[in-house]
């Protein structure tokens, strides 16, 4: 079936994994399994609207069963080189990555360094593998001090810099991002520059809602590409404009996923027609991140309660779809993402509740979007026909 009036919402659930890719002990993560292992942790989930939806039916997950489910439901394994937002997101919109972003366990190499501390005037401290909650702590007294940038990374594809908005202006902050971003090219082309805003004193900083990333940009087209110059609207909410290095998406950021789930519910009551975008973050920056198990599982208690809101919203013709970019499991002695397979939860007023089993590739989703808006899938296999 053709269309391309009508909305689709797309719901990625940052690092809400649901068991390991085939390929995770490659990545350093067998056992791994974000939503199998938080059940067990907390003795069952109690997701009743989630349950019914068929979370339960996507895999095996204690206090879950698989009765009646109202949406189709299935399950995606990874194909790109990478387990990380960016790649995860772009494999969704049709950019399967053949070869993984650069990562620096070790911190970056002295010539990046040194001419990031050229470029911008200020020097560095830092430059190693860290929490970002951790490294600020840390080294937040230090550069309240000299003023020197606290650069650091993580297991992930990212430069990340720290600064105190009292000690460095915004503008600036975001002005390094830029330049580091147009330093990192070739074989230092990381996926993401983030720029971390803090506040307050030692002992008690805190990170503020003025980060900002930059991303490379993708390396193909993508599907966002594609429905804009198919003349579909396309509208963001949370950081996914910056996963795509705002070609072709503008979005709303958030904090919280309470506030992403609000600007969800703004876009499906204006929205006329087109994609709606949202990446809800807190289930890998806040909990995941940081292994909060109870947190995590506090999260999905209040997606449980806030999605049959959104849910309700729908029309006839619409279609959400609920699923993941990686894993993040909170149980692991890891914080950083796991390589795992995505849940898949499809509904709308005229989608039938169908098993899709276990996609090839993240890439399907992005082949069902294109074929609900009438254009051919890029890459991927779409499943459209079979949830109508």
């Amino acid at each position: 079936m053709k269309r391309k009036t009508g909305r689709f919402a797309l719901i990625i659930l940052d690092g809400l994994g649901i068991g390991g890719a085939p390929d995770a002990e490659a990545f350093g993560d067998s056992g791994s399994n974000t939503i199998g292992n938080l059940a067990r942790a907390v003795g069952g989930l109690e997701l009743p609207y989630l349950e019914s939806l068929g979370l339960g039916c996507c895999a095996p997950l204690q206090g879950l069963s698989c009765r009646d489910p109202l949406a189709a439901y299935g399950t995606a394994k990874p194909v790109s080189m990478g387990k990380d937002s960016t790649t995860g997101h772009w494999e969704i919109c049709e950019v399967i990555l053949e070869e993984a972003f650069p990562t620096y366990p070790d911190g970056f190499p002295a010539e990046v360094i040194e001419s990031f501390s050229a470029a911008t005037g200020r020097g560095v401290i830092g430059n190693k593998a860290a929490s970002g909650t951790a490294i600020i702590e840390e080294l937040g007294a230090e550069h309240m001090r000299s003023g020197d940038w606290i650069v650091y990374t993580s297991a992930d594809s990212v430069f990340q810099i720290a600064a105190h908005e009292e000690v460095v202006p915004i503008e600036e902050l975001y002005e390094a991002g830029g330049q580091v971003r147009r330093l990192l090219q070739g074989r230092h082309s990381v996926s993401r520059v983030i720029v971390r805003p803090f506040l307050g004193e030692p002992g008690n900083f805190q990170r503020t809602e003025r980060r900002k990333d930059f991303s490379v940009d993708p390396v193909s087209v993508t599907l966002l590409d594609r429905l804009a110059d198919s003349g579909v609207p396309r509208v963001g909410v949370g950081k996914v404009d910056d996963l795509f290095a705002g070609r072709n998406i503008e979005s709303r950021h958030t904090l919280t996923n309470r506030d992403a789930y609000g600007l969800i519910a703004d876009g499906l009551r204006e929205m006329e027609s087109g994609l709606l975008f949202a990446n809800v973050i807190e289930f890998d920056q806040s909990w995941g991140h940081r292994n909060d198990i109870q947190g995590f599982y506090d999260g999905l208690r209040e997606l449980d309660v806030e999605l049959p809101k959104l849910v309700e919203l729908l029309r006839d013709d619409d279609i959400m779809i609920l699923t993941a970019d990686h894993g993040n499991d909170p149980t692991t002695d890891s914080t950083d993402h796991s390589r795992e397979c995505v849940p898949i939860l499809t509904v709308g007023p005229a989608v039938r509740a169908v098993n899709l089993g276990l996609r090839e590739t993240f890439a399907d989703i992005g082949a069902t979007i294109a074929d609900y808006f009438g254009l051919e899938p890029g890459v991927g296999r779409s499943f459209l026909k079979d949830i109508l």
